[in-house]
């Protein structure tokens, strides 16, 4: 970096152009409950699959633990009976209601076949060979975007093509004339949106406000923080993939140096901060560290490095004006390392604040400001995104 140790200062500088724990919960007696649990369907599981099951799906822990323990025999005998019908199969599925695995078949003589391997039978007028041979002719057509996607659906026994009915067009009536000259199976299902590609919010991974690059400090709800003179109130983002991502909803600088970015739909927040060697630390608070505490810092510039505390409250007189309440470390960072995650504690799982500005290099060494997190929270009333 060939700038004067002023402009190495500059907070513009750096802006460029866990552990799942096993809970083992024994399942109802009561063979009336849903899914047949019994006393013998006991099972080691990780915690946050019981909670997210019992919070999405609306059953309790044991029911749960119940549905877990048949959908694993299912599993199994999925297999089993596919065997057992040949080439009659035609797709097998979960009966909602009761937890039992069914079967379809194309040959009636095997119905009794599929009974006898412990499921329940049906008999369709298609096999599974024929159905995933219809939609693998179909993925070889060009669809046009009113098109949403296509799926061999078992349970109706057919391949179904589903079409944006607010979209629905002449190509998207082509599209469907052509799939279903290829098999009597495909039939035709209105949605009411198409789908979007889905990403992780994650804390030190890059983000751009047009052609400049800062980096995403820590997921909150509804979006990230960031340094504040990575932009302005109302500028657009995108993602380290270039696809829109949000908009500044809050931003200080100088004074401060804190900002946070909403985020669309496309992008979820996570509880992550990238160590940039394949692997993630989870953020499980935000208990401040001590002065002289090892800290490390994520950035989508130089990557994962550490240092220790130097002084905290420490003012900044940076070109842009004077940012006050800063940390300042001895760890370092480049241009594109601006609002990067700071982070420290066991696991290095405690959040600490997101990278503001500083002095030197990676290659010669440095000091780097960060601005506290909890100053960041506190000012829009965001809540941190936790493992």
């Amino acid at each position: 970096m060939n700038r004067t140790s002023a402009a190495r200062l500059a907070a513009a500088a750096l802006l460029a152009a866990g552990a799942a724990t096993a809970l083992s919960v024994p399942a109802i007696a009561d063979t009336a409950a849903p899914y047949g649990g019994s006393s013998s369907d006991t099972e080691s599981y990780p915690a946050e699959l019981l909670q997210a099951a019992q919070r999405d799906l609306g059953l309790t822990a044991e029911q749960v633990t119940a549905r877990l323990a048949s959908d694993s025999r299912s599993g199994e005998l999925e297999s089993s009976a596919k065997a057992a019908v040949g080439a009659a199969y035609a797709g097998s599925w979960i009966n909602a209601a009761t937890g039992k695995l069914v079967v379809a078949v194309t040959d009636a003589a095997k119905v009794d076949a599929a009974r006898a391997a412990g499921a329940d039978a049906r008999f369709v007028a298609f096999s599974h060979q024929q159905l995933t041979s219809a939609k693998s002719s179909i993925d070889g057509m060009a669809a046009p975007k009113s098109i949403t996607g296509w799926r061999v659906d078992e349970q109706t026994n057919s391949v179904v093509v589903e079409v944006n009915r607010h979209q629905r067009d002449a190509a998207a009536d082509a599209f469907v004339a052509s799939a279903r000259s290829l098999s009597p199976s495909v039939r035709v299902v209105e949605v009411d949106e198409s789908p979007t590609t889905l990403y992780d919010t994650r804390g030190g991974d890059a983000y751009y406000i047009g052609s400049g690059r800062c980096s995403v400090g820590f997921a909150v709800s509804g979006g990230f923080v960031t340094a504040g003179h990575c932009g302005r109130t109302g500028a657009a983002t995108t993602g380290y993939n270039r696809v829109s991502q949000g908009t500044f909803a809050g931003s200080s600088f100088p004074g401060n140096d804190y900002a946070w970015v909403r985020t669309n739909s496309n992008w979820t927040s996570r509880p992550w901060v990238n160590r940039y060697n394949g692997s993630n630390v989870t953020v499980t608070g935000s208990t401040s560290a001590a002065v002289g505490a090892a800290i490390c810092r994520s950035g989508s510039t130089t990557g994962w490095r550490c240092g220790t505390v130097q002084a905290k409250n420490s003012t900044v007189n940076y070109p842009q004006g004077t940012v006050s309440g800063l940390t300042r470390t001895n760890a370092c960072a480049e241009p594109g390392d601006s609002g990067g995650s700071w982070v420290a504690g066991s696991g290095y799982s405690q959040a600490q604040g997101v990278t503001s500005g500083g002095s030197g290099n990676c290659s010669s060494g440095g000091t780097t400001y960060f601005q506290p997190v909890g100053e960041i929270l506190s000012a829009y009333g965001l809540s941190l995104t936790r493992g």
